[in-house]
């Protein structure tokens, strides 16, 4: 433990590890950010958080009107680097290919990052283009069908522990923000082996998803598929989706 703890500070770069928590500052409702609210967030003292913030405009990473700054497009680099070279996502792109086309829904495949689901690849429907997220989105496990089913493959403590610390927002009139019933739905998913959430991100929309574990029966991400709601019940929506990502799921064991 102790030689492991040496090799771990030789290591460790404090200028490197400062600067991506600036950068991970920035999200939807913090699209600018000044050195007093970067230091808020990152956990840095404001003097700190400056240098880090203007060091990040030279190389090209932010702008910044001399108090604000803010993303530019370079920042894009870094989750593209992992699309374009990571295995996972050419992996499982054929697999999402055939879910959409027995299901002519839009296809995603989520993996569970500390304390937020993201997709790491997506097959869009032609009738549901626009639905759903992109890949390299970040979204709080609670609010998805995906999320719900990774977090239901975590121990109990550590899915009690996520729950705790979330904070409720409510995406939709109809997202669920009582942390009971969050964890109702956790403890369904693992009973019945699926996810299926409504109107939770996006009014008049359903998910449903199920996890994809490897050939040790360990869950490595989910596999979903989102619909527009319409005049389709809940229970003719499970009938007709889960059957296919049951099938799609279990073909993709060879690859986590």
């Amino acid at each position: 433990m102790m030689a492991t703890a040496d090799i771990d500070r030789r290591n460790w770069i404090a200028g490197l590890d400062k600067g991506l928590s600036i950068l991970q500052a920035f999200d939807v409702e913090h699209s600018r950010l000044n050195a007093s609210a970067a230091a808020r967030l990152a956990g840095l003292s404001r003097s700190a958080a400056r240098r880090h913030l203007m060091m990040l405009s030279y190389l090209g990473f932010l702008e910044t009107d001399g108090k604000s700054f803010w993303l530019t497009p370079k920042v894009l680099r870094l989750g593209g680097a992992y699309l374009e070279s990571a295995r996972l996502p050419r992996a499982v792109q054929p697999y999402l290919q055939r879910l959409t086309a027995a299901t002519q829904e839009s296809a995603f495949f989520c993996v569970l990052d500390a304390d937020e689901v993201v997709c790491v690849a997506r097959n869009a429907s032609e009738r549901a283009a626009q639905m759903g997220y992109l890949p390299g989105s970040r979204i709080p496990p609670f609010v998805t069908s995906s999320g719900i089913v990774l977090l239901a493959a975590l121990e109990t403590q550590q899915a009690a522990v996520s729950l705790a610390a979330y904070e409720v927002r409510p995406y939709t009139p109809h997202t669920i923000t009582d942390k009971d019933a969050l964890r109702r739905a956790i403890e369904l998913g693992v009973a019945q082996g699926y996810a299926l959430l409504e109107q939770q991100l996006e009014p008049g929309v359903r998910g449903i998803a199920v996890p994809v574990k490897n050939l040790r029966a360990e869950t490595f991400g989910a596999l979903s598929v989102t619909t527009r709601m319409g005049d389709e019940t809940t229970a003719a929506a499970v009938r007709r989706l889960l059957p296919p990502l049951l099938q799609v799921a279990h073909e993709m064991r060879g690859i986590g």
